[in-house]
């Protein structure tokens, strides 16, 4: 089409209106598809975004606030953790705000309380971002989250879902409910769990799950086996399940707990799955290649991610708060560490 990219003196860049021109959009379409505005179609945002990729276009961001009177920028509060569910909400939420032309500030603190939440979500403010999400997992946060102003567009992601506001979240207990029907399912009498710390929302819905599954098969409910979300954890409960030979099926709460009751399975000479069955959650990247191949549930990180973005821009432009919450399902991944009970 002729449109220049850049640099040299006296040759413009490509401008909003070249690629409304490429694209075969009005110049306000451009726009609409830059904010991430959610009344657009797919097929034409597609069209925008390969126009812009095409012709080198990078809008002037400082023009663009200064036009709007909007920030491009978001914060995100959350816990310093290496934990692989946070990590990639974290990263997925990123991705999904850089694809709409959104930059984000990312706020760690060691504890999500009251005076962490605070004082993150004011040094959020003072950046100027339009708005904040909270990747919000654990029962410490909610005083905090109780008292955050009113008008600031806010999301919590993995937050309570018993309070009043704006939610994202994998649904737990399905998954768990999931897990814990394909064990049954197999032939095996009842489930054993391992769980995640009790303070954790995820912890929660997933024993909910695993608790349901048995009760409305009919299914005896065994001790809970409490852990934490590591593979240490999950070896040392490994160890106690391995030396009672009634237990054939274990859901754990993570898959570093399943790697850890592999482990301790292997250890004991109790063969996965022909004596004991596994299922774990979240499918780590690692999950396909543990020996055997770990059954697990997969949440969908990049729905939960892009659902908080679009719930927080519908604030920004509303300028109104609200409460809606938003489900994510997740998805058993069927691999080889089921099979039915030894005769």
């Amino acid at each position: 089409m002729g449109f220049s990219k850049v640099g040299k003196k006296g040759v413009r860049g490509p401008a909003m209106t070249d690629v409304a021109r490429l694209a075969g959009v009005s110049h306000q379409t451009v726009s609409r598809v830059l904010n991430g505005h959610p009344n657009v179609r797919e097929q034409t945002r597609l069209r925008v975004r390969a126009a812009i990729a095409e012709l080198g276009y990078r809008p002037n961001q400082a023009a663009r606030a200064l036009a709007t009177g909007r920030s491009r920028l978001l914060g995100v509060v959350t816990q310093n953790s290496t934990l692989y569910g946070p990590a990639s909400l974290l990263t997925a939420f990123e991705q999904a705000a850089a694809e709409s032309g959104f930059a984000v500030s990312v706020g760690s603190v060691r504890r999500l309380d009251r005076r962490s939440i605070a004082e993150t979500v004011e040094r959020h403010l003072d950046q100027g971002v339009a708005g904040i999400v909270v990747i919000a997992p654990v029962v410490s946060a909610n005083e905090a989250l109780d008292h955050v102003r009113a008008d600031i567009p806010l999301v919590t992601i993995d937050g309570d879902p018993a309070r009043p506001r704006p939610l994202v979240t994998v649904d737990q207990q399905a998954g768990a409910l999931a897990a814990t029907r394909h064990l049954l399912e197999a032939g095996h009498s009842t489930v054993w769990h391992v769980s995640g710390p009790a303070e954790w929302f995820d912890s929660a819905g997933r024993i909910e799950g695993w608790r349901q599954a048995l009760v409305e098969a009919g299914a005896e409910v065994p001790p809970l086996m409490p852990a934490d979300w590591t593979a240490a954890s999950g070896y040392r409960a490994g160890q106690m399940l391995a030396r009672m030979p009634e237990v054939t099926a274990i859901f754990a709460a993570n898959d570093h707990l399943a790697l850890g009751i592999l482990h301790a399975m292997h250890e004991r000479g109790r063969r996965v799955p022909q004596d004991v069955s596994v299922i774990g959650f979240d499918d780590v990247p690692e999950a396909a290649y543990f020996i055997p191949p770990l059954t697990t549930v997969r949440p969908d990180f990049d729905a939960v991610a892009k659902a908080s973005l679009r719930m927080l821009l519908e604030q920004i432009e509303s300028g109104r708060a609200q409460t809606e919450r938003y489900t994510v399902e997740p998805t058993l991944v069927v691999r080889r560490s089921v099979a039915p009970p030894p005769a």
